[in-house]
């Protein structure tokens, strides 16, 4: 049977951009369709003699499909989580990044109306799609992603994706916000900090000399093995209770340093176990001053 994957979220958030890929790599994809229907779709779908050539169905759901009394939008929910091998992806970005989406592209919230500003009606749609994403099996959070690394996380993390837990391990910089899509949250401000080392501080977590700087300081050793321990202990609990997706993300003050050096460290580790775990250093191209 194919597999069944319902994309919702924020509007501006980069739905349309994940539906389209998806379906350009082989996937029957439709959208907007309202929740009760689903099922009815799915069996359409199946029962067609071509349905094999697709690699699964996707579904993209928006807040309008949830634009109901709390009694009818859990009864909508319900209706998707008992959908078999389901998938949930949800799609979402901080209001001022949803705002400024809006305002460039002039296009209209499809909750927006005379009676609402465009950030009462943001808030609406977060209200409708609670629920949803609570229920969500990935969290993509779209605040710092470009289009094409927008496609480049679906690739990776959807159509590419092997048997078991697919993990990533993300660096950031706390200055720039938390990750809203992590899992574990992880802060490495308590280790000394390269940057305060002038031939150090244009370099990153990368850099042979940083790396050295880090290996030889012994808060840094400690805080690593605890971290190593937590984080392979946790991810193997998790794939043995058939969970699809986890993102751990280490942080820092700026993003370029320590955080990338404990993200590559753990990563490394963790290929040993999950071969085919995901790195990412969402700040390090951008990091400045503390």
């Amino acid at each position: 049977m194919p597999r069944i994957i319902i994309i919702s979220g924020s509007s501006g958030a980069g739905k349309s951009t994940a539906l389209r890929l998806l379906e350009d790599e082989g996937y029957y994809c439709v959208d907007n369709l309202p929740p009760r229907l689903l099922t009815s779709f799915i069996d359409e779908v199946l029962e067609s003699p071509f349905h094999d050539r697709f690699h699964g169905i996707v579904a993209c759901i928006d807040a309008r499909a949830f634009r109901m009394d709390l009694k009818d939008r859990q009864s909508a929910l319900k209706a998707l989580i008992e959908i078999p091998d389901h998938l949930i992806i949800f799609l979402d970005a901080q209001p001022h990044a949803l705002l400024k989406r809006f305002n460039e592209t002039r296009r209209r919230h499809p909750l927006a109306d005379n009676d609402s500003s465009l950030t009462e009606a943001i808030a609406k749609e977060r209200e409708y799609l609670e629920g949803i994403a609570a229920e969500a099996d990935l969290l993509i959070d779209t605040t710092d992603l470009t289009p094409r690394s927008l496609r480049d996380t679906i690739t990776t993390r959807i159509v590419e994706q092997r048997d078991g837990l697919s993990v990533m391990i993300e660096s950031f910089a706390f200055k720039r916000g938390v990750p809203t899509d992590a899992d574990f949250v992880f802060d490495a401000r308590a280790i000394p900090n390269p940057y305060w080392h002038e031939t150090l501080r244009p370099l990153s977590g990368q850099d042979t000399l940083v790396k050295q700087f880090l290996d030889n300081e012994e808060r840094c050793g400690a805080f690593y093995e605890r971290l190593r321990e937590f984080i392979s202990s946790v991810v193997t609990d998790f794939n043995q209770c058939d969970r699809s997706y986890m993102t751990i993300a280490i942080g820092c003050t700026g993003g370029q340093h320590r955080s990338v050096y404990l993200a590559d460290k753990i990563h490394a580790d963790l290929q040993k176990i999950f071969p085919h775990a995901l790195i990412r250093h969402r700040d390090l191209k951008t990091a400045e001053t503390p």
